[in-house]
């Protein structure tokens, strides 16, 4: 398994040059470590940001698991979006608000054809809250399918 969480730096994230805005580190609460976010108030309504993890070695023809944490908080504070690089028209993953500000688990199988997945890219897109902020942590790619809760 590979853990790109962001208080380790040991995976290969990149900001995207043609979006809008960059993801920043923001201080976990209890101070250990940081995670990845946007503000609410970055930007202008619909304006995207994107982070890239790049991904290497994984095998042909094998299932992974990415999970990671994230967070919505605050009212209309936009979406968060997952695409694979190889499926790059549609995400693979969406979520549009938070029922509270709590932290949640995000689980994406990645079934590798003859063709692998070389990368996964996060996207915020602004909505049209002031306060709260799109947040991401504890990315991690496991060999396998996800497990069950």
């Amino acid at each position: 398994s590979v853990d790109c969480s962001f208080s380790r730096g040991v995976c290969d994230w990149k900001q995207d040059t043609d979006d809008d805005f960059d993801w920043n580190p923001a201080d976990r609460d209890r101070g250990d470590g940081y995670y990845m976010a946007v503000p609410a108030f970055v930007g202008h309504k619909n304006d995207m940001g994107r982070l890239k993890l790049l991904l290497t070695d994984l095998k042909p023809k094998s299932s992974y698991c990415l999970i990671f944490s994230y967070r919505l908080a605050g009212e209309k504070v936009g979406r968060l979006r997952v695409f694979l690089a190889n499926k790059k028209t549609a995400p693979v993953w969406e979520e549009s608000k938070g029922k509270d500000e709590k932290w949640r688990t995000g689980k994406i199988e990645i079934f590798q054809g003859a063709e692998t997945t070389n990368s996964v890219t996060f996207e915020s897109e602004r909505g049209k809250g002031k306060t709260g902020e799109i947040g991401v942590d504890n990315v991690i790619l496991i060999f396998g399918l996800c497990p069950e809760d």
